[in-house]
């Protein structure tokens, strides 16, 4: 994948640099300061510098859009003119985070006003203005229709500061990864769960990216290819990566096998980043062979880096891939049950689960029977790990949109159903009754996505360069 391209200008006013001596070799100092702050791997810097009238917007403008930038930085160093932004941003057409960072926290008074050259005093004020010029470039971007952000601090010093910065950084990492993305669509909806039912076209319009269809018969066929050293190897991995019950039949973990290599060799071919299936399979043996021995070859793709949900749940499909490209997992999961009595809700999945942020090793069970599924064969049966969760939908809305659903909780010990599927206690700050009413009130599907840690601010800022709306339940 291409690097994620940040744009970075700083703005001044050419008619200050005859006026006083320095002062725009200091702000160009700052831009340079902001622009190492902002490397780092797998991020291309593109610097313009200091931008200080309109026929260097104008050129700015174009630099940013034939670089072909997916955010913009605006560092305003002191006071400088509308006519020098607006320009830039018109032509490049990305989002915008306004930078207004002083390089002090407070200037010296005493020995500001012991200067005695106000000419010099008013160049050493001109260098810690930035603030000045913020609500003129406010008002025309509003008058303009150009959406804009802000972050307000100290260039130097402040965690606060650098902490929303890096947040939008990791936001518009993750919308390069959407919208480069190939989400594979596998099989066909599960019969009647009307709620999960998507408008392909809409998820491309929203994410971007792109949505490969392919068939079970290239799985089944690529089947028959799979050798029986590939198989061997393959158990051996199953072996390592899970925790394989002793009650799990030796034919059950070949014939999981074989379909874990062919999957991953289909997900090789198609160039797949994340994959929504679902198949009943009947009446034609090799492809429901194939779908029912499909649970441990998704749990690794999953915990890889290519997310997997089942019943064709592609709205979740997406959700779980920005989990994971924030690099806190992303599982598939359902309401389970309540615990009224904890104050807790059970929340899990048949299926594929993230091994990467289970609660120890993640169990491999034998099911003679897939609840409401065709088939039987292997499961896994995990929990998320204790501690600090996010959970994230992606609600279709009436009005033919979608929008971000969130919810920050905790994972925590207990009991489970060990049934065979993923399954985990969460504890939410609003308790359980007010979260599931609150949850349910904006109406998503019954599936969900789930990572470790808190990262709800990030979600935001994600859903705001996408221009979709963020709901926070709690």
């Amino acid at each position: 994948m291409n690097p994620v391209k940040i744009g970075l200008f700083g703005i001044g006013l050419d008619t200050y640099w005859p006026q006083f001596s320095g002062l725009e070799e200091r702000l160009r100092g700052y831009v340079e300061t902001v622009a190492g702050r902002l490397a780092r791997p797998g991020v291309e810097i593109v610097n313009l510098g200091l931008v200080d009238n309109p026929e260097k917007a104008q050129a700015a403008g174009h630099a940013f859009r034939q670089a072909d930038v997916d955010l913009i930085f605006l560092h305003v160093t002191t006071y400088a003119l509308s006519s020098t932004v607006l320009p830039v941003v018109r032509r490049a057409k990305v989002p915008v985070i306004i930078l207004n960072l002083q390089p002090a926290a407070a200037l010296d008074y005493a020995t500001f006003n012991r200067m005695g050259d106000r000419t010099a005093m008013t160049g050493e004020w001109l260098a810690h203005c930035g603030a000045c010029p913020v609500p003129e470039i406010a008002n025309v971007f509003n008058r303009c229709g150009v959406p804009f952000h802000q972050v307000t601090g100290l260039l130097h010093g402040d965690a606060e500061a650098w902490a929303e910065i890096d947040g939008w950084m990791e936001a518009a990492r993750v919308a390069h990864v959407m919208e480069h993305n190939r989400l594979g669509v596998m099989g066909h909806y599960y019969n009647g769960m009307l709620d999960i039912y998507s408008d392909l076209t809409q998820q491309c319009a929203h994410f971007g990216g792109h949505i490969e269809i392919v068939e079970v018969d290239e799985l089944a066929a690529l089947r028959r290819q799979v050798s029986d050293a590939q198989i061997a190897l393959r158990v051996e991995e199953f072996r390592t990566s899970f925790d394989v019950q002793p009650d799990c039949p030796p034919g059950e973990l070949e014939r999981a096998a074989r379909t874990s290599v062919a999957l991953d060799r289909l997900v090789a071919e198609h160039r797949l980043g994340s994959l929504a299936y679902y198949y009943m399979g009947t009446g034609n043996v090799e492809n429901e062979d194939a779908i029912s021995s499909i649970i441990l070859g998704n749990s690794l793709l999953t915990a890889r880096g290519v997310p997997v949900a089942g019943e064709l749940e592609i709205k979740n499909a997406q959700a779980m891939k920005i989990m994971d490209s924030f690099g806190v997992g992303g599982s598939f999961t359902e309401y389970y049950a309540m615990d009224f009595t904890a104050d807790v809700v059970l929340m899990g999945h048949d299926g594929p689960g993230h091994l990467a942020i289970a609660e120890g090793r993640t169990k491999v069970r034998p099911l003679s029977v897939y609840h409401g599924k065709v088939g039987r064969g292997l499961s896994v049966e995990m929990s998320v790990k204790h501690g600090p969760v996010t959970l994230l939908s992606v609600v279709q809305t009436r009005d033919g949109k979608l929008k971000l659903l969130a919810a920050e909780g905790e994972s925590v010990a207990g009991p489970i159903l060990e049934i065979g599927n993923t399954n985990s206690r969460y504890r939410f700050p609003i308790g359980a009754r007010r979260f599931v009413n609150a949850w349910n009130s904006h109406g998503p599907a019954h599936h969900c996505a789930v990572g470790v840690g808190h990262i709800l601010p990030k979600l935001e800022k994600l859903a705001a360069l996408l221009g979709m709306e963020c709901c926070r339940v709690c």
